[in-house]
């Protein structure tokens, strides 16, 4: 499932820019060209990842990032402050804002792209192409293949995303909310009680190679992933 970047540029070249050349990389985006369209389009649909500019003609982007950042809801989104402002202590304001990562314009596209992944493969590994293997699992995002060993194990999309969010986060517990939130987007309503329906499902597709162990329910907390079997 390609991440979402929203894009927040005044700029009506540069955001055309961004949105083609990033939209090519395989990415969905989301556009806003002040404050008030951001926080439209975050209340819409929250992205995986926030491209911001400093200078936005409502308020300044620093002044969002703190907001953005002292909201539950949105201080965990990755966020990449976009600024002609290049000193250090504009460098300094930025990241104590809340930005995760830095760049002064002019930037490359070449550079932007090695920023967006590395930012998400540190804060949401889930949404990158990365292999991921845990003891004999293996599982491909980008084929969007499960195996063990040499046996295939076919699984639903949902199923899929749920494994890769708990094969990325391997050990955590998550409760149900969180899940929803996470694998499914906090936009889509549905009841908690889908989350153990797929949590079934997904143990009956590890099944047949018997590694149905590695989802782990956690009694009054939720479900985690650990290759370590529970007692």
């Amino acid at each position: 499932m390609p991440a979402t970047i929203l894009i927040i540029e005044d700029e009506p070249a540069i955001l055309e820019l961004l949105s083609i050349n990033l939209q090519h990389a395989g990415y969905v985006i989301r556009t806003a060209q002040d404050a008030r369209q951001a926080q439209e389009q975050i209340q819409d649909v929250l992205p995986d990842l926030i491209l911001l500019d400093w200078m936005l003609p409502d308020q300044p982007g620093i002044h969002l990032a703190k907001q953005l950042r002292a909201a539950s809801r949105t201080r965990e989104i990755p966020l990449i402050m976009l600024t002609a402002r290049g000193t250090e202590q504009d460098k300094v304001d930025g990241l104590e804002a809340g930005a995760d990562d830095y760049l002064t314009k002019p930037f490359s596209l070449r550079e932007l792209h090695a920023r967006i992944k590395s930012l998400l493969r540190r804060r949401a590994p889930q949404l990158t192409a990365d292999l991921i293997q845990a003891g004999e699992l293996t599982l491909d995002p980008e084929s969007r293949q499960v195996s063990c060993a040499d046996l295939s194990l076919p699984m639903g999309p949902s199923e899929f995303r749920l494994l890769h969010f708990l094969m990325t986060h391997a050990q955590r517990v998550y409760s149900r909310s969180q899940l929803l939130d996470q694998v499914w987007g906090d936009h889509v309503f549905l009841e908690e009680r889908t989350v153990d329906v797929h949590i079934r499902r997904l143990r009956k597709a590890l099944s047949p190679a018997g590694q149905e162990f590695l989802i782990q329910t956690v009694r009054g907390a939720g479900y985690r992933f650990s290759t370590t079997q529970s007692e």
